[in-house]
This record gives C-alpha cells, structure tokens and sequence, in this order.
C-alpha cells in the first residue's frame, strides 16, 4: 500500500497543483462534474484562517503536499516554528523548493510517515492536515499520532474527504482514486468524524462543503 501511495503521487506530481487551485479548464471540469463544484481555494483559506498569523508557537503541517496552499501563509507567519512532513518525495521536494523561494528559514521540511511521527508527546501546539486523512493507509495511527504531538489545550485543525454527502464523487473515489493510490479507505462520514473528534476534542468549528469537511478542535486537558 505504501509503494502504492508513493507511485501515485509521483505520476501526479506535474498536474496536483492545477487539480487542487482549478487552474486550467480541465481541472474547473472535474471539480464541478465530480466534486459539485467544491472549491479547494475556498476550502483551504477557511482552514488558514483558523490559525492567526502572528502565531508564535510550533505548528506541524502533515501531510504538507507540494505547499500550494501553505507557502504564502507561511510568510505571514514569522515567529512560528513550522516542521512540515510528507510521505511523497516527490510532494516534498516541490514544498522545499516554493518555501526556499520564499525564503522560509522558519519552515522546516522533512519526509515521514504520519503513523511513527518521529516527535516528543505535547510536542505542537497547532496541527494542521490538509488533505491527509482520506490517504493515510492507517488512519487509527494518523489519528493517534496527531493526538500524541498535539500538547493539552492544542489546535487540530484540517479538511479531508468524507462519505455519503455525494454519489457521484463517492463513486469517484471508490472506482477510481482509491484503486490508483490516491484516497485510501475506510472512509468516514461527517457524522462518525464528528463523533470521533468530540471524543478527544473540543469541536469549534466544523463545516461540511459537498464532500469535503474542515474542522477546528482543541485537543481536551482532562
């Protein structure tokens, strides 16, 4: 499955970034045809916002993909310390490049696996997860290992794909994106991923757009 995952993002690595900003005709196309138009742009600026720039903790970005979304608020950010992890090579090496451009001495990027986070407990104060859980193989992991780093009283904040709001995209992923690598079942509904949130969480906000779910929780003391 690993092998599998790494593969796909490789072939995709030359057309993620217009995929995800609908950036060329074709990419506008899917999105409304498959996805109801959801907009990704949208989606990921709502995420953003709920951390402020002057943040001046330690944030952890992962998975952080190429860092299309991230670069620009990550410039913002200029009393962070952000470590951004990504299982793709080839996802990391494009966010490398785009935060060197930058020159995001403040961002550190490094390849991982979000199941074995190699990090202390309490070790963030912010998590964030952009289009990871609908991915990651082990999910039970992904979800522990988040909250393991996350301190008491931390930020989880991500999106992710969920079941059962779309059939046409629920079809998509089922017959097309999870047999080449890219999503990876079981996958929730909004209704179970909320249930499991205020289970370790306090859930302040959560917002269901087509198929796509962003949400912000504080990791609970007790």
């Amino acid at each position: 499955m690993a092998d599998k995952i790494r593969q796909s993002y490789r072939q995709s690595r030359n057309i993620y970034d217009d995929v995800l900003t609908r950036n060329k005709w074709w990419s506008r196309l899917y999105m409304n045809v498959f996805w109801g138009g959801c907009d990704d742009n949208e989606i990921a600026r709502r995420v953003l916002a709920y951390i402020p720039d002057d943040f001046a903790g330690r944030l952890l970005d992962v998975p952080v993909g190429t860092g299309i979304f991230t670069s620009e608020k990550y410039g913002r950010m200029k009393h962070a310390r952000i470590t951004c992890v990504d299982y793709s090579r080839d996802m990391l090496s494009q966010a490398e490049e785009r935060f060197g451009q930058r020159g995001l001495h403040h961002v550190t990027a490094m390849q991982g696996d979000v199941g074995a986070l190699p990090f202390p407990d309490g070790a963030f104060d912010i998590v964030l997860s952009m289009n990871g859980f609908h991915v990651f193989p082990d999910k039970e992991k992904a979800y522990s290992e988040v909250h393991r780093v996350l301190k008491p009283g931390g930020l989880f904040v991500a999106c992710h794909y969920v079941k059962g709001q779309s059939r046409i995209s629920d079809w998509l992923v089922n017959a097309v994106l999870s047999p080449r690598g890219w999503f990876t079942p079981p996958f929730e509904t909004s209704g179970q991923l909320r249930r499991r949130l205020e289970e370790q969480y306090a859930v302040e906000e959560f917002c269901v757009d087509g198929s796509m779910v962003c949400f912000k929780a504080v990791r609970k003391t007790g």
